[in-house]
């Protein structure tokens, strides 16, 4: 199982940056994506998820109203559209994947998942 997140980078303030997460190795339709990140010097948080079908969403109040999370299961791929980006938003990204065949879930916590990207650096400038 391979989860290669891709599409950081250095942004200015109120810039925006997509990242994508191409997964091979698993049914990708079969999986409940997330994506959460750490900056330096903090602990790992949530971002947002999707479900199986891309249905249904969910975010970290953080991110509300500014990042979208889709998904496109015919190219194994989940993305992360980041909107008004802010210093704050600075942090590695990571991608998250995990076996959910059945229901109609998205997962905000850390330990639900259990495939990992190897992340993807956002730096955003004031």
């Amino acid at each position: 199982v391979q989860l290669q997140a891709s599409g950081g980078g250095l942004v200015q303030a109120g810039g925006s940056l997509k990242l994508s997460c191409a997964v091979s190795g698993l049914q990708f339709n079969r999986y409940v994506m997330g994506w959460f990140r750490q900056a330096p010097g903090k602990e790992r948080e949530f971002v947002a998820s999707i479900t199986r079908s891309g249905s249904r969403r969910d975010y970290g109040d953080s991110v509300k109203g500014r990042f979208i999370i889709s998904r496109d299961n015919y190219l194994s791929t989940v993305y992360l559209q980041m909107n008004n980006l802010a210093p704050e938003d600075t942090a590695d990204y990571y991608c998250a994947a995990d076996f959910r065949p059945h229901g109609n879930v998205v997962l905000t916590r850390e330990e639900s998942y259990r495939y990992w990207g190897q992340g993807t650096q956002v730096t955003v400038s004031s």
